[in-house]
């Protein structure tokens, strides 16, 4: 073994080993985890110096004397949410006009027995879909038969030409993608093959079947091959790597593989139904956890975990009910079912629907634009996660999006970017997409601890994350503020959020470059959400609007309303 092919496997796997996103399983107390990071994003910049949504100063200093005024419904379109999470017990919603087990649809809404939400990648058979293709992926089986053997788009009707250039990017991608994970896999198996000989030539060397750290350390003089073995081993140990986070990684890499990336795969053909028709609407069933409900139980966790039950970690928004949509696979999620989900959040009493996903094409869009609309018509906030790719939003759409096809920009929506803990170059995350014109704010959503399935913990980072702390923020201001609408409540989050412009950061990539740029230059608002200010600026408009519930009796509200 040459120790440049050494150096690049341990590079491939610590850089790899950062992008793992859903193949965690979580630890059963959250003392196994980094305690230092438990609940900041509750924490106040000013009194905590820590650059979280300064929710616990608003529950210590604002709410202690105050009962809220309305139980807010937030609706979680997901991956799926183990609702049975002892650290949501009493915060997930149940519809009250469906009985339980019956088989019927007690309230004429169109899905039998949706005791907490509905699942709409499931059969009525209790089938389940886990895995699917990538949107280009599915484009580009579509259109593949049509376009394979044309060589440019001059040989095509001019009405075909737009598609045919569909194709062609998504063909593109679909194959840059393939490759990219092929060669991964290629590298793993390399990888794995060095592995088992460095380890080989170490047990050879010390006539022991198993060794430890030490052991390797104590090896001092011996032959090259040996000493190449310990090297390579203790650098493995010392980036942290280990046996169970190869066989993740080479499992993330194979699902791609298999499934994403794969067009012969069609998991869809369980459900039986047409994505392209929107009145084709008869399917799913009502198993609202599904096969992998980590990502949904991390985000609802954020929002919704029990404060005062001494147990796991501190949700944002008391006086709360989660409403479980499962739509989104591993994979890209179906523009019908996303559209459907948001329909059903309205007609079901939802007031806050978080969006922790996105995609790179939406074939489908105008379902859900016009699902977009009819929640705006009736007073529903969308808290829409940015996304993870280091993007500028001004330049790149990302699906779904507030810009609709017709008519002018949603104003029900908030796009959310993620932040570090602490202020420096390092605040804006790496991997945040960003944009003056297309994310509203950021929030925390760095090295997160929040609930995984099975009443078990774990940590995270991604916008993913982000989006349900500005959710629950909204939540806990519409909850003691129930006579604002949806685009007041936005209003004065936006206007409320901490704002930094003198404060300079890395500007996201995924290349590793220290490019600087102003934080304040990354979003609309320029400014992370702050639930202390964000309650003090609803108790100022309705105020003035003349609706306002009993004034805040605490003296630091009173200083910072005259101060201002």
């Amino acid at each position: 073994m040459k120790k440049q092919g050494l150096l690049i496997s341990i590079v491939f796997l610590v850089l790899y080993s950062t992008i793992l996103s859903s193949q965690e399983i979580g630890v059963s107390t959250v003392d196994s985890l980094d305690t230092s990071f438990l609940n900041w994003y509750n924490l106040d910049p000013k009194s905590d110096k820590v650059q979280g949504a300064a929710v616990d100063r608003a529950y210590n200093n604002l709410l202690g004397n105050l009962t809220p005024q309305k139980k807010v419904v937030i609706a979680v379109i997901d991956g799926g949410i183990d609702i049975e999470h002892n650290d949501l017990q009493g915060k997930i919603w149940t519809n009250p006009r469906e009985i339980a087990g019956n088989g019927v649809d007690d309230d004429q809404n169109g899905y039998a027995d949706d005791i907490h939400g509905w699942n709409y990648i499931g059969n009525a058979q209790g089938e389940n879909i886990d895995y699917e293709n990538l949107e280009q992926v599915r484009i580009f089986r579509k259109l593949n038969s049509k376009y394979k053997d044309i060589r440019s788009a001059e040989n095509l009707e001019a009405s075909d030409r737009q598609e045919y250039a569909l194709y062609q990017d998504c063909k593109k991608r679909y194959e840059d993608k393939l490759k990219e994970y092929s060669d991964m896999s290629n590298m793993l198996t390399t990888f794995e093959s060095n592995l088992n000989t460095a380890e080989s030539v170490i047990k050879t060397y010390l006539q022991k079947e198993t060794f430890t750290k030490e052991d390797l350390e104590s090896i001092k003089s011996a032959p090259e091959n040996v000493k190449n073995a310990r090297t390579y081993l203790l650098r493995l140990y010392k980036a942290g790597l280990t046996p169970k986070m190869i066989a993740e990684m080479k499992r993330d890499i194979r699902g791609y593989i298999d499934y994403r990336l794969n067009p012969d795969y069609e998991p869809r053909k369980i459900i039986s139904d047409n994505p392209e028709d929107l009145n084709d609407a008869n399917y799913g069933n009502n198993n609202v956890k599904g096969p992998a409900s980590e990502h949904g139980t991390f985000v609802a966790g954020i929002i919704a975990a029990n404060r005062n039950n001494n147990l796991g970690i501190n949700g944002i928004a008391e006086n709360v009910e989660i409403m479980v949509l499962r739509v989104v696979p591993d994979g890209d999620e179906r523009d019908k079912d996303v559209a459907l989900a948001i329909r059903y959040a309205v007609n079901n009493g939802a007031n806050v629907i978080n969006m922790s996903f996105g995609k790179d094409y939406s074939p489908q869009k105008s379902f859900v634009d016009d699902a977009i609309r009819y929640a705006e018509e009736k007073n529903v906030l969308m808290v829409h996660a940015a996304g993870n790719e280091s993007e500028n939003l001004d330049e790149l759409e990302r699906y779904p999006t507030s810009n609709l096809s017709e008519g002018p920009r949603a104003q029900n929506w908030i796009a959310v970017g993620a932040i570090s803990k602490k202020l420096g170059k390092d605040f804006c995350a790496e991997f945040s997409n960003y944009g003056q014109k297309h994310v509203d704010l950021f929030a925390p959503g760095v090295d997160i601890i929040s609930l995984f399935p099975e009443n078990t913990y774990e940590m995270k980072d991604g916008t993913s994350f982000s989006c349900p702390v500005v959710a629950g923020v909204a939540a806990l201001v519409w909850s003691y503020y129930p006579d604002l609408t949806a685009v007041e409540l936005k209003d004065i989050l936006l206007n409320s959020t901490a704002r930094y412009p003198k404060v300079k950061v890395y500007s996201p990539n995924e290349d590793g470059k220290k490019d600087i740029t102003r934080f304040s230059a990354l979003s609309r608002t320029g400014g992370i959400i702050n639930a202390y200010d964000a309650l003090l600026e609803a108790e100022r408009f309705t105020r003035a609007k003349g609706t306002t519930v009993d004034a805040y009796q605490s003296s630091e509200e009173k200083q910072a309303t005259n101060t201002r």
